[in-house]
């Protein structure tokens, strides 16, 4: 409270141009009378915000700087008559060197010097002299407000329960490339009594908060809400702890960096839970030419799928007779088509779980009869949150969800028994499909004969049955014959022949 007393006196105590100095840091209208402006600047203090009181503090100190100093050194804060004009000689630029020391951005710059002209008369005037370069702040990236107009998608399985940091520039300071900025926030005495409490502790499992502090990043964009999006080499620490981020998503194109996926961050148990003392975290992030991002941190409570197919039973169920229309403007008959279709065939299976439906629901954006499980659908989006219809592939976001009242008509009717599918016909009815198991009978090879099939100018003929030759015994082995005597000699006589005879005898 000290503080804040000691804040409001420094704001009271300001001129005109430093009022109009810090609304402008703030991205507030600078228009209008001193007391319009003070009740702004006081405004301000409200919202704790650390940059703006670090902003005071340094525009004080230079008021304060100043009149200690007398007349040799110029108001820190000088107004607008005051201020020399850009084109001005160098002689004026060295009288303004001492206030250039007193304006050294210690957080959040934005009193930054007006950017060269690249064309014209003054291309190569003073902005290329050495000693006007040496003596000007480093080029800041970004000139966005402090707290700019961004809102963030509505996330389904959270709650949103208060604003803890509204949404903050990563304002980057200098032209290094990695750039780091620190952000405070504090908890009121019954923020931290629903955390503490709101603890749950499962067997096997860590414990978890059902209401939790959450931490997101967007691009900063107003003209659309703006999805979870982290800036490249980011690293984040809550009271000088490392905080784990959502692991990047791998890519297979040379030179990209891996995106992380567009989720929240869970920092609850990070958090100290007490009203006095302040969270403080701090970001280090690559800079990004022409993308600037902003950082939020906001107290949520979780939902269960359970808790979200309650709700959307709540929005009721979409009339049967829009379905059955649609139904006949899909078998409406075409004169010019020359086939008609007169029956369409749906499955009652879910594509996600291959079961049976019990809430049959599809998005207001889908075209398609088929539909699929509502609690499939959110328990599978809860695991790993895609939010994308399983039968078409287009976005299918919570609130697009709505149950079917014609097909969940058809899973009560209970007149399906096994059938997983049914026909719709032209008139928008339908009726249970049975599909019957044609039973083929195989014929013997034993009981066919040769068949002769002509096909055109080609004959196929079967090939004939093997046929089986039993093995005979072998035949027994012939009787030796007694060795047979030939005679060579030829005569006439029938005593030559005799003695022939008689000689082989002898032999």
């Amino acid at each position: 409270m000290a503080e804040a007393e000691a804040l409001k006196s420094m704001v009271m105590s300001f001129r005109v141009s430093e009022l109009q100095m810090l609304l402008g840091f703030a991205g507030r209208n600078k228009s209008g009378r001193k007391t319009e402006l003070q009740a702004r600047a006081v405004e301000l203090l409200r919202m704790r915000s650390t940059p703006v009181e670090m902003k005071i503090k340094e525009l004080y100190k230079t008021i304060h700087q100043a009149h200690t100093t007398g007349a040799t050194m110029q108001p820190s804060a000088p107004s607008a008559k005051d201020i020399p004009s850009v084109h001005s000689s160098s002689a004026m630029q060295q009288q303004s060197a001492p206030r250039s020391n007193v304006y050294n951005p210690g957080g959040y710059a934005t009193d930054r010097p007006l950017p060269p002209p690249t064309t014209g008369m003054y291309a190569s005037s003073i902005y290329h002299h050495p000693s006007y370069q040496h003596k000007t702040s480093p080029p800041v990236y970004s000139s966005y407000p402090v707290h700019p107009d961004v809102k963030l998608k509505r996330l389904p399985f959270f709650d949103l329960l208060g604003e803890l940091l509204k949404p903050s520039t990563l304002a980057p300071q200098g032209s290094q490339s990695l750039q780091e900025g620190g952000f405070v926030f504090h908890l009121t005495p019954q923020q931290a009594t629903d955390i503490g409490t709101s603890r749950e502790l499962r067997p096997g499992c860590k414990m978890e908060y059902v209401i939790q502090v959450q931490m997101r990043f967007c691009l900063i964009e107003s003209s659309c809400e703006q999805e979870d999006c982290y800036p490249q080499g980011i690293a984040v620490k809550v009271n000088g702890k490392v905080c784990p981020l959502p692991n990047p998503i791998p890519t297979n194109k040379p030179g990209v960096e891996p995106k992380r996926p567009p989720r929240p961050v869970n920092i609850t148990h990070m958090v100290r839970l007490s009203p006095t003392v302040p969270n403080h975290v701090t970001v280090s992030w690559n800079v990004e030419y022409g993308k600037a991002y902003a950082v939020a941190i906001y107290l949520v409570r979780k939902l269960s799928s359970s808790e979200l197919l309650q709700r959307l039973k709540q929005r009721g169920v979409r009339p049967p007779d829009y379905t059955r229309g649609l139904i006949k403007e899909k078998l409406q008959e075409d004169i010019d088509c020359e086939i008609a279709t007169t029956s369409l065939r749906v499955s009652l299976m879910c594509p996600l779980g291959k079961m049976r439906m019990t809430t049959p629901c599809k998005a207001t954006s889908c075209y398609h009869l088929q539909c699929f499980d509502a609690s499939l659908y959110l328990q599978m989006n809860e695991r790993k949150p895609t939010w994308m219809c399983p039968v078409c592939d287009k976005p299918a976001i919570f609130d697009n969800l709505v149950i079917d009242g014609y097909f969940q008509q058809v899973l009560d009717s209970g007149k399906l028994k096994d059938c997983n599918e049914v026909q719709l016909h032209q008139d928008g009815s339908w009726s249970s499909l049975v599909i019957k198991k044609e039973q083929t009978q195989e014929l013997s090879l034993a009981d066919k004969s040769l068949v002769k099939v002509e096909l055109d100018d080609v004959v196929v003929i079967p090939e004939p049955k093997e046929q089986v030759i039993a093995e005979q015994p072998p035949p027994p082995p012939a009787p030796k014959k007694e060795p047979t005597v030939i005679d060579l000699t030829f005569s006439d006589s029938d005593d030559g022949s005799d003695s022939v005879k008689e000689g082989f005898s002898e032999l």
